[in-house]
C-alpha cells in the first residue's frame, strides 16, 4: 500500500512542476530566481552522485546496499526532495499567483507524502534509520 501512495505521491510533484511549466511559472530571468534554482540543481546533482545507481525508482521501496549517510545525507534526510521544493518554490516566487501556490503546495505535498512513505519502509528495512532521523533533518538543516 505505502508504495502505491508513493507512485501518487511521485504523480502529484510532477503534476505540480509541469503545472508550473506550462503555466509559465517555473522559470524566471531575476538573478536570484536563477541562483536558488542552480543551487537545487547542484544539491539534486550531488545527491544522485551519492546516492548512485540506485537512486530513482517509482516506487518508495528502499535499496540493497546500506542506509546513504554521507554527501547531502549528512545535512538532510532528502536533499532530492528538498531540490525540487527549492526549485518549483524559486520559480512560482517570481510569479506570484494563486494558481503557482497551488501548484507548489501540490508539489511539496506530493514530496511530504513520498517522503513519509519512504521513511516508514526504511525504518523497517534499516533498523538504524530511527537515529539518523533523530539528528538529521528531513527537509532543511535547521528545521522540519
Amino acid at each position: 500500500m505505502l508504495n502505491v501512495i508513493s507512485v501518487v505521491s511521485l504523480l502529484l510533484m510532477v503534476a505540480g512542476a509541469f503545472g508550473l511549466y506550462y503555466t509559465h511559472a517555473l522559470f524566471s530571468y531575476a538573478p536570484p530566481v536563477i541562483t536558488a534554482q542552480a543551487a537545487a540543481v547542484a544539491l539534486m546533482t550531488w545527491a544522485r552522485i551519492t546516492f548512485g545507481l540506485r537512486s530513482f525508482h517509482a516506487a518508495a521501496t528502499p535499496t540493497a546496499g546500506g542506509l546513504v549517510t554521507n554527501g547531502p545525507y549528512r545535512f538532510v534526510r532528502h536533499p532530492i526532495y528538498s531540490a525540487i521544493i527549492l526549485f518549483v518554490g524559486a520559480g512560482a516566487l517570481a510569479h506570484v499567483s494563486l494558481t503557482a501556490f497551488l501548484l507548489v503546495f501540490l508539489t511539496f505535498v506530493g514530496a511530504l507524502v513520498r517522503m513519509l512513505s519512504e521513511e516508514h519502509l526504511l525504518i523497517k528495512r534499516y533498523p538504524e534509520y530511527r537515529e539518523y532521523a533523530a539528528r538529521v533533518k528531513r527537509i532543511l538543516p535547521l528545521m522540519f
